[in-house]
């Protein structure tokens, strides 16, 4: 995919609205909100890197109740001539229809490359890449799996999204404070997976969420693997000029 940047390329992930209580995460996402009515100006393009919510499931006619100032930024940008992209994550993987059709976003559920100035990316999640994890890999199979999909869409709503959001929340609490720490280049295993796809195709930048920890790693002379941060704690994000890629945050 190509495009010029004309103006700025914003690189944001792992929201999680919903989480941890609907107040906390209602501030949280206007924060959000206001931080996007501050880029819209200078924006050429706009990626949500994954995990935007905590749960997010949609029935054939019910989506999750709430949010209505993201996804109504969401598409005041998109009416306004932003592209918007958005990344599933492992909290929001059960994605439809409904970004493109209301909000004209496409949805994308595997790392994709894109190319800007002449600058290469391959932009994902990042959630079951490299080694190791073989757990929650075989859970996303079947998370993924269109009929394990489907037999989740017959349950009631109030009963399905209760079971959810009490593994999503299981899930935050068995994690606890790793994703704080950098591991080493050994044992981050986006890096060790961004060196295995080095050795076949070449990136200037290589984009994830997931991690929740902000980094920016010189994987070459040439490449670098950034992680995106999160909106709990770090409120960072990446913005590309057409020239550089800058990790920034949002203290505002």
């Amino acid at each position: 995919m190509e495009a010029s940047v004309t103006k700025k390329i914003y690189f944001l992930s792992d929201f999680h609205l919903g989480a941890p209580d609907a107040a906390t995460s209602l501030l949280r996402e206007k924060k959000i909100t206001c931080f996007l009515d501050e880029i819209k100006p200078t924006a050429a393009e706009l990626f949500i890197v994954g995990d935007l919510f905590d749960f997010w499931y949609e029935y054939k006619k019910v989506v999750p109740k709430g949010y209505v100032r993201i996804l109504g930024k969401l598409a005041e940008l998109t009416d306004a001539g932003i592209p918007v992209h958005f990344f599933v994550g492992n909290h929001d993987m059960w994605m439809k229809d409904y970004f493109q059709k209301e909000l004209n976003i496409p949805v994308y559920f595997e790392p994709v490359p894109f190319t800007f100035n002449g600058k290469k990316f391959l932009v994902g999640h990042g959630d079951g890449l490299g080694p190791g994890d073989h757990g929650y890999k075989f859970i996303k199979k079947i998370f993924r799996n269109k009929a394990c999909n489907w037999l989740f869409g017959i349950l009631p709503p109030f009963i399905g999204m209760g079971i959810a959001n009490y593994f999503s929340r299981r899930s935050r609490a068995q994690t606890g404070q790793s994703n704080e720490v950098f591991l080493g280049e050994d044992k981050e295993w986006l890096i060790v997976y961004c060196r295995e796809v080095l050795q076949q195709t070449f990136y200037d930048y290589f984009i994830f969420g997931h991690r929740h920890l902000p980094i920016d790693f010189k994987l070459t002379g040439k490449s670098r693997y950034v992680n995106l941060g999160d909106w709990i704690k770090y409120f960072s994000y990446a913005v590309f000029d057409g020239e550089n890629l800058e990790l920034k945050y949002y203290n505002k």
